[in-house]
């Protein structure tokens, strides 16, 4: 009988995200599985922590331990572990399958949950906007869906996918409303790039570590959830349309990465944006990748245009550009719209930050070798966000370019001026996205407007 059988013992790889949903939704209340620790990775300071015992529930009086992800093996010994189940996002399927084989190794079996496993169902409509890769322009297609629903009058919440990088506890289940609330919450460079521009479209954000709460809370609020993926996974909750963003700037990538791929294949409508910046042969590219893999979807065109505040600023000048971390970082782009931005713009010369890299910023670059004349905004913590500002202070640029979400000169304190580069989703193209959204409404009926 089953209750005689040995439990199985699971590592759970993750990066502060996907692995605490997977564990909330799939084994916190199995008393035929123990969880014998989460691995971190992707996320500097993340591990050394524990998943407390008030998440992880009666099973686990002591919580569960968080360990880097290089000590799998050693893991695996030390607990007799039987199952590896990975769960996190926006890593090749080469990367997949390394990890599977060490674990195959250490002598455990290797898993990966999928959509049926571990979605939660909605009481009111979810539309998840996902996307293949990291800096696709997602959130600015779900900031633009949900300033767009809500001016005819839809009543929305945005849930953001998690980034709980502090305090597990008190991120349990989170609202912002205001920008204040983001201090309050003492938020991360990382988190305040994907809520502040929500917050300044006038949407409400829900995020933290339990999403059946966050979902609870989210439907009590609105007639309509927008779920903002995070890299490139698949939503946490069972979405009525899924919308995947493809980068037409980087063709090739479609079904090269995971889950990305399982996001293109689950879609009813792709989103090809940034057919603006990118050539007409590698948009054509990118249509052939997304007809191969998902020939049912609807193909919607999207721009992603690109706009500095104040042009005349960078004109001549020795710029140095500050990037959208996690686009430059684990997303793989050697720069993004800043750099596009500044040269555009006339830029005497584009200061490459390696030269005044401090601290934290210089192992950021040695450990993603691919990134050009950028600085990644990154900011998980005191370190990082002090050798961000000493870097940028310390180079010998005459002024910044800043393209990451929020306002950086509002975050951080510098000697520098900062010019902002901004940059929003727009149409391009039949059939449009805009029409897309109304017909799907149109099929809701009376579904929207009904409260749980």
């Amino acid at each position: 009988m089953a209750s005689d059988s040995p439990k199985s013992r699971v590592v759970i790889l993750g990066a502060a995200g996907r692995d605490f949903h997977d564990f909330n939704v799939q084994y916190r209340h199995d008393p035929t599985v123990t969880v014998v620790a989460f691995t971190a990775a992707q996320i500097p300071g993340i591990d050394a922590r524990r998943y407390p015992p008030s998440l992880a529930g009666p099973l686990y009086p002591d919580g569960v331990a968080i360990e880097p992800e290089d000590r799998l093996e050693a893991i695996c010994a030390r607990e007799n572990v039987t199952q590896v189940v990975f769960a996190y996002s926006d890593v090749s399927h080469a990367h997949v399958m390394h990890l599977a084989s060490r674990s195959l190794a250490a002598g455990a079996d290797f898993l990966l949950l999928g959509p049926r496993s571990t979605m939660i169902e909605s009481p009111i409509p979810v539309i998840a906007i996902c996307a293949t890769r990291t800096g696709c322009g997602k959130s600015q297609i779900a900031r633009w869906l949900g300033r767009r629903l809500r001016e005819q009058g839809v009543r929305v919440a945005v849930l953001r996918h998690p980034m709980p990088y502090g305090d597990l506890e008190r991120q349990r289940a989170q609202c912002f409303a205001a920008r204040e609330d983001l201090a309050r919450a003492d938020c991360t460079l990382e988190e305040r790039e994907e809520y502040e521009p929500h917050l300044a479209a006038g949407n409400v954000v829900f995020a933290g570590v339990d999403y059946a709460e966050i979902v609870r809370q989210a439907a009590r609020r609105a007639e309509l959830i927008v779920w903002d993926g995070g890299n490139n996974d698949f939503p946490f909750v069972r979405p009525d349309l899924a919308v995947a963003v493809v980068d037409a700037l980087r063709p090739g990538q479609a079904d090269a990465y995971h889950p990305g791929e399982t996001v293109l294949r689950m879609a009813g409508v792709v989103v090809v944006n940034k057919v603006d910046a990118a050539s007409s042969a590698d948009v054509l590219r990118v249509i052939d990748e997304v007809r191969a893999v998902n020939p049912g979807a609807i193909l919607v065109h999207a721009a992603s245009p690109v706009r500095l505040d104040d042009p005349p600023a960078v004109r001549g000048r020795r710029v140095l550009v500050v990037e959208d971390g996690p686009t430059i970082t684990h997303g793989g782009m050697a720069h993004g719209a800043g750099f596009v931005a500044a040269v555009r713009a006339g830029a005497a010369t584009i200061v490459d930050p390696r030269a005044s890299a401090a601290g934290a910023i210089r192992e950021i670059f040695t450990r993603y070798p691919h990134i050009g004349r950028v600085l990644p905004a990154v900011g998980y913590g005191p370190e990082q966000l002090s050798a961000l500002r000493a870097t940028i202070d310390g180079s010998d640029a005459e002024v910044v370019v800043s393209a990451t979400p929020i306002d950086l000169a509002a975050t951080i304190a510098l000697e520098k001026p900062v010019v902002r580069a901004r940059y929003e989703f727009a149409e391009a193209g039949e059939p449009t996205l805009g029409a897309v959204i109304d017909g799907f409404r149109e099929r809701l009926g009376d579904r929207l407007g009904r409260r749980p």
